[in-house]
């Protein structure tokens, strides 16, 4: 658990394993965190956004320094985070190597760009009247992220969050908590104020106790639309904070007769099979025109059939664990 720039254990005692799903072997026994320890990182992040702390008086451009400095971190440590990441979630080394760690970065350094523009205007009145408007931060950001894309989620979580100058606890999968973690301490490495990052990993009591608090602000969450709904009920019967919600959906791809057909059972298979299929956006439903339906199907599966599936560090597997 990772609370106001320290590790900690868990108040309880507890902990919990995190397996390696193409093995089934513990990787390591990791600090399972509870309402108490949702509390502790709460009131860490609310000392931090008081005003007169050192993250309320930062300028904006400063902001933006610590997200570059925290991608430049990233993005040294890519074959770490990306070993770390395919052994925790399973996904293909390549895809982790590839994408999640740049993509991580990349999120950072779009909204470190962004943290010294985004402001209010002065608005032209009559008279002798004055008009302006004035953006500030929302305060203390709970952040909850899925087990499919654990680092680049919790780079779109964090990244517009600290560019706008809240503070945030984020509670990562309980499938796959490490690169949250250690993303964490290359923050501290990368100069963020005591409490503007708190990560405690744990089951769905801490997310409920995160969701329910009083002293929380706002709460981002990506996963099931059941979960999402228990969130905004949530939020709702506690102190009544903002949600932003990525729940579960449906993505189909339509193929129509005149489609390069090749081309489009390709892009059709790549749709629904990236990432195993764990992807927010997969296309997991594919309309075809009647008068090419059996040849598509039959391309399909012939395609599906050359898909290599194995161990994710084998630079030739396109399919991990699932």
């Amino acid at each position: 658990i990772f609370i106001n720039n320290e590790w900690r254990k868990s108040i309880s005692g507890k902990t919990f394993e995190t397996i390696n799903p193409s093995t089934g072997e513990v990787i390591a026994e990791v600090q399972e965190g509870d309402a108490a320890d949702i509390d502790a990182a709460v009131q860490a992040a609310r000392k931090a956004f008081q005003l007169g702390s050192q993250w309320r008086t930062m300028d904006a451009s400063h902001r933006g320094v610590l997200l570059n400095k925290l991608a430049d971190l990233i993005e040294r440590d890519r074959t770490y985070l990306a070993s770390l990441e395919t052994l925790d979630n399973g996904k293909p080394y390549t895809a982790s190597y590839g994408f999640d760690v740049p993509a991580t970065a990349g999120c950072l350094r779009y909204y470190a760009g962004w943290a010294d523009k985004n402001h209010g205007k002065v608005i032209p009145m009559d008279g002798k009247y004055m008009a302006y408007t004035r953006h500030e931060p929302v305060g203390v950001c709970g952040q909850i992220i899925p087990w499919n894309f654990p680092l680049v989620m919790m780079g779109w979580k964090i990244a517009p969050a600290l560019a706008t100058g809240n503070t945030i606890i984020l509670k990562p999968a309980e499938q796959t908590p490490l690169t949250a973690l250690y993303v964490a301490q290359l923050a501290k490495e990368a100069g963020f104020p005591p409490g503007v990052i708190n990560v405690v990993p744990g089951y769905g009591k801490a997310g409920a106790a995160l969701v329910a608090h009083n002293d929380v602000d706002k709460v981002a969450f990506t996963g099931s639309t059941e979960v999402g709904k228990l969130v905004k009920q949530g939020a709702a019967m506690s102190n009544l904070k903002r949600t932003t919600l990525e729940l579960g959906g449906k993505s189909p791809n339509i193929i129509f007769k005149d489609a390069n057909l090749d081309y489009a059972v390709e892009t059709a298979h790549f749709g629904l099979f990236f990432n195993m299929g764990q992807c927010c956006c997969a296309g997991s439903r594919t309309f075809v025109e009647d008068d090419i339906y059996d040849e598509f199907v039959e391309k399909s599966v012939k395609r599906a059939q050359k898909r290599t599936v194995g161990n994710p560090f084998d630079l030739s597997v396109e399919h991990g664990p699932q």
